[in-house]
């Protein structure tokens, strides 16, 4: 069956994208973390959906699963197959063209494999934004921001990725295809189809292109690097900025000065804004007046709710503050090893659940080092655990269930969601059974046996 399967996969896209050899693979089957590593009968590269649905077709009629994968860069092994070998992974990589941009209807028609900057780039040559950033948006892929509906640091403004869309398509676990490619803003025409494929992480489905919106280019950015005494402060800055500044404020991070000495200390040509902090804020306001944003600040110091602080005065600075923010992800990946959550709580409840788990982990784990940084606007936080000596960190992941455990019950009691927006792939498959309902888990079930009754839609993730 294997080879058979394989000649077919090779006749529908020909030889050169069919990858067998292990060294070909490897990319492939191995996550950005290095945590996941799997195996599969080949790599399959279609060049556009019609291939895509033959290919489904083929692996369908031959009972074998499939592994969707863009960009490789699922911080939960959603886009690594199992270590059985049975599975096909399906590379999006080579849909990658940019349909068409609809200026006047703020539209932009892409395929699932464009990079996140290609199709940023593309709407700017339109002197419009797509608003969705992220570190790996050079690298990720819009099929995986739609599977996992990505946020990044303008949430608080333009909300994430399921509120950037306006249509899909999708190729269906038997092949079909679904082409629901409109870019309206209203369509009350039944069921919200595109929403089921959305989060599912290649699931219910292979996404191969999609409509997202898009909104008038900022003629000007501000952004502010700011100290802050705790994130008590730091929540009582952010509504203080949106009540002055309402829309104009499209991002505010949170930043410990734990993350900020690991950028320091890995990633070359990096220096301390400013005089050091308990906590950072990193600010960036879309045209609003200079003068509007630095009375504020001034106000802002002169009451004690920021003590030091940085603006930018150049497009070039700016980009210094960002890459500090942007590089905590890499500076721990050359750390070592970490134990990491991806969570959100209500805004106001941020203060409460880092005074809540860093105590606990203090307790339990003596000497515990928490990195805690992420988009404080939209009360979502990555809070990464490690020891403070990496060679004591091995062993410290033996102990990762009860650290989950800790810090997942503080973010249940705080009526929080353990996955804000790296999605649940392989890493919290058994995790979300203790937080979700009865009631969930039986709906997200039905779901799956509607279009996927013979499980073979990347097996093994979510549920």
């Amino acid at each position: 069956m294997p080879d058979s399967l394989i000649a077919r996969l090779v006749a529908l896209v020909g030889p050169a994208q069919v990858l067998t050899e292990p060294a070909d693979m490897a990319p492939f089957v191995t996550d950005w973390r290095g945590r996941y590593r799997g195996a599969a009968q080949c790599v399959v590269r279609p060049g556009n959906s019609t291939e895509v649905a033959a290919v489904v077709k083929a692996c369908a009629e031959a009972g074998v699963a499939i592994v969707p994968q863009g960009g490789n860069t699922s911080l939960c092994g959603a886009a690594t197959p199992d270590d059985s070998g049975g599975a096909v992974v399906v590379s999006l990589s080579r849909l990658n063209r940019i349909l068409t941009v609809d200026r006047e209807n703020s539209t932009i028609s892409v395929e699932a494999g464009c990079t996140l900057a290609a199709v940023q780039e593309a709407a700017r040559a339109a002197d419009r934004l797509f608003p969705l950033a992220l570190a790996s948006e050079g690298t990720c892929q819009i099929g995986g921001n739609l599977s996992t509906n990505a946020g990044g640091v303008q949430v608080l403004r333009y909300g994430n990725t399921r509120e950037l869309t306006l249509g899909l398509e999708v190729v269906l676990p038997n092949g079909d295809i679904w082409n629901g490619l409109r870019g309206l803003r209203k369509d009350n025409t039944g069921y919200d189809l595109k929403q089921l494929f959305i989060g599912a992480e290649g699931t219910l489905g292979i996404i191969t292109g999609a409509v997202l919106k898009l909104f008038p280019l900022p003629k000007r950015l501000l952004t502010c690097w700011l100290n802050v005494v705790s994130p008590a402060a730091a929540v009582d800055l952010l509504n203080s900025a949106k009540t002055d500044f309402d829309a104009q404020l499209t991002a505010f991070e949170l930043v410990s000065e734990t993350a900020l000495g690991l950028v320091l200390e890995h990633i070359p040509d990096t220096m301390r804004p400013c005089e050091p902090s308990p906590w950072y804020v990193l600010a960036e306001f879309s045209d609003a007046e200079p003068a509007a944003v630095e009375a504020w600040l001034a106000g802002r110091i002169d009451s004690g709710d920021v003590s030091d602080g940085v603006v930018a005065q150049s497009e070039t600075q700016a980009k210094k503050l960002w890459a500090l923010r942007e590089s905590i992800s890499e500076a721990q990946k050359i750390e070592g090893i970490s134990i990491k959550h991806d969570i959100s709580v209500p805004v106001s409840r941020i203060p409460e659940f880092l005074a809540t788990a860093d105590a606990a982990l203090a307790s339990a784990f003596p000497g515990i080092r928490v990195v805690a940084f992420g988009h404080v606007g939209d009360g979502n936080l990555h809070y990464n655990l490690s020891q403070a000596d990496a060679h004591d960190n091995a062993a410290f992941l033996a102990s990762e269930s009860e650290v989950h455990r800790i810090v997942h019950d503080a973010v249940h009691a705080l009526n929080g969601s353990i996955s804000a927006e790296h999605g649940i792939g392989q890493l919290k498959r058994e995790e979300i059974l203790r937080y979700k309902s009865a009631v969930d888990v039986a709906l997200m079930h039905s779901l799956k046996q509607a279009l996927d009754p013979r499980g073979l839609m990347n097996p093994g993730k979510v549920l």
